[in-house]
């Protein structure tokens, strides 16, 4: 549990991150969010890192719990509903990540 909260937790700090230039970017909005972007993402690179498994491990399966966030931020955010192909492919997504993240350890 523990280890998808932190994905989770992580998601959200990149897509905010990423959002907040969007909207500088694409809709006008203040420069001065470029502040807040920056922090997330720096937000974002410092959870990744306190993952206890391998980095390239960590960063394949953050994949599958990112695309699930994304798809709730379309959500909430973007006042956009997910399709059903949407939510069947962030569950393939989050199956892929638990097979990677959770695989027995010699």
């Amino acid at each position: 549990m523990r280890t998808l909260l932190l994905f989770i937790a992580t998601a959200l700090a990149e897509i905010a991150g990423c959002y907040l230039p969007y909207l500088w970017l694409k809709q006008g909005k203040s420069v001065w969010l470029m502040l807040p972007g920056a922090t997330s993402l720096a937000l974002f690179a410092w959870l990744l890192t306190l993952h206890e498994t391998a980095a390239g491990r960590v960063y394949a399966a953050y994949g599958g719990v990112y695309i699930c966030v994304a798809l709730g931020w379309l959500w909430a955010v973007d006042q956009v509903r997910p399709t059903a192909w949407d939510v069947v492919g962030g569950a393939v997504a989050l199956l892929g990540m638990g097979i990677i993240m959770f695989q027995p350890i010699r």
